[in-house]
C-alpha cells in the first residue's frame, strides 16, 4: 500500500507542477545573459557593441524524475544611429522552448521587440521598448500514473483512472510587455544601469480546460547592474535581480570579475557567486574571445528541496556573439566608443 500512495502522490505532484508551471514563467539564473526576457527596453542597449547573437540552455532538477529544460535563442541589433540625433532604435527577436515534467508540459514562446534609445547629455541615457509576441502550451496527459490504476503489480494504462482530464492538450495567446532602462556611466572605468519591466500586460488567457479560462497574471521585474574597472587586469560587475508574480517572488544578488588574460582585452576569463533567496546558491565561470562570451553556472540547492534532489539545482550555459557593423561594411569609422568599461 505504501508503494502504491507513493507512486498515486507522485503522479498529483507532477501534475502539479505542470499545473503551477503554466501560471509561472520561465527564468534563467543568468538573467544578465538573457536580456530580452528580462525586460524588453534592452533591446537594441548594447553598451559594448552594434548587435549580439545569444543561445541559452537550462536543465533543472535532472535528480528528480520531472526535469525541466529550458532554451533560448536571440538577436538585437541598433538602427537608425545615423538617423537619429544621439538616440537609436533596437530591433529585436526571442524564441523559447520549455519542457517540464512527466507530463512532457511544453511551452514555445516567439516574441518581436522594439525600443527606443536617447543619450541625455554625455553621460546619461533612457530607454524605453515593448515586445509583442505569441505563446503556445501543450500536455500529455498519457504521461500520467494514478493511484488507481496500481493493480498490485505494476500500473496499468488501461484501468480507469476516474479522473476529470483536460478537454484540450493545448492553448494559446498573445502577449505583450512593456519595460523602461536607465543607464549613468559618467566615466569610461564606471557604469550603472536599472530597469523596470511589466510582463503579461494584456493579461491573457489559458486554459486546457473548455469551460474556463485563467489570466496569466502580470510579472514584474527590477534589475540592477554594474560595471567598474579597478585597474588594466580587472573589471567587476555586480548584479540583482527582483521578480514578482501570483505571489510568487524571486531575488538574485552577486557578482563576477573579469580577467584580463592577455594584457589587450583579447582574451578574457571571469568568475563569481550569486544567491538566489531562499533558494540557491549559484556559481559562475566563463570565457570570452574575440567577441564570443561563453558563461556557464551551476546552482546548488540551499532551500528544503535538497533533501530530495541532493542539493543538484541546475546546470545552465550560455553563448553570446557582440559585434559592429564595420565588421561587415569595412568602415572603421562606424566602429562607435563602448558605453561601459571594456579592458
Amino acid at each position: 500500500m505504501g508503494k502504491v500512495l507513493r507512486y498515486g502522490c507522485t503522479g498529483w505532484l507532477v501534475m502539479a507542477l505542470c499545473m503551477n508551471a503554466g501560471a509561472q514563467d520561465l527564468h534563467f539564473s543568468q538573467f544578465m545573459n538573457s536580456p530580452l526576457t528580462t525586460n524588453p527596453a534592452n533591446t537594441g542597449f548594447i553598451p559594448e557593441a552594434d548587435y549580439r547573437v545569444g543561445i541559452h540552455y537550462r536543465s533543472q532538477w535532472t535528480s528528480i524524475p520531472v526535469p525541466f529544460k529550458t532554451a533560448s535563442v536571440f538577436a538585437d541589433f541598433q538602427v537608425f544611429r545615423n538617423k537619429i540625433e544621439n538616440g537609436w532604435v533596437g530591433l529585436g527577436a526571442v524564441i523559447l522552448n520549455d519542457a517540464a515534467g512527466r507530463g512532457n508540459l511544453r511551452s514555445n514562446k516567439a516574441y518581436a521587440s522594439v525600443a527606443y534609445h536617447q543619450m541625455v547629455g554625455l553621460s546619461s541615457l533612457i530607454s524605453a521598448g515593448f515586445n509583442v509576441g505569441y505563446a503556445s502550451k501543450r500536455i500529455d496527459i498519457t504521461k500520467f500514473t494514478f493511484d488507481n490504476q496500481w493493480n498490485g503489480k505494476v500500473f496499468d494504462a488501461g484501468n480507469p483512472t476516474g479522473e476529470t482530464f483536460l478537454t484540450n492538450s493545448t492553448t494559446s495567446y498573445f502577449d505583450l510587455q512593456v519595460g523602461m532602462n536607465y543607464a549613468y556611466f559618467p566615466t569610461e572605468n564606471a557604469y550603472v544601469n536599472a530597469g523596470v519591466s511589466v510582463h503579461h500586460i494584456n493579461q491573457p488567457k489559458e486554459t486546457f480546460f473548455s469551460n474556463s479560462g485563467n489570466e496569466v497574471p502580470r510579472r514584474y521585474i527590477g534589475f540592477l547592474n554594474g560595471s567598474f574597472k579597478v585597474n588594466d587586469n580587472w573589471i567587476i560587475n555586480p548584479n540583482a535581480y527582483y521578480s514578482n508574480q501570483a505571489k510568487a517572488s524571486e531575488l538574485v544578488m552577486g557578482g563576477n570579475a573579469a580577467y584580463n588574460l592577455m594584457g589587450d582585452g583579447s582574451k578574457v576569463i571571469f568568475g563569481g557567486v550569486y544567491y538566489r533567496w531562499n533558494d540557491a546558491a549559484i556559481a559562475m565561470i566563463g570565457f570570452e574571445m574575440k567577441n564570443l562570451r561563453f558563461t556557464f553556472t551551476y546552482d546548488a540547492t540551499m532551500s528544503s528541496l535538497r533533501t530530495f534532489n541532493g542539493s543538484n539545482g541546475a546546470m545552465e550555459f550560455s553563448l553570446l556573439r557582440n559585434g559592429y557593423y564595420s565588421e561587415y561594411f569595412g568602415d572603421k569609422n562606424m566602429r562607435r566608443q563602448s558605453l561601459c568599461p571594456r579592458f
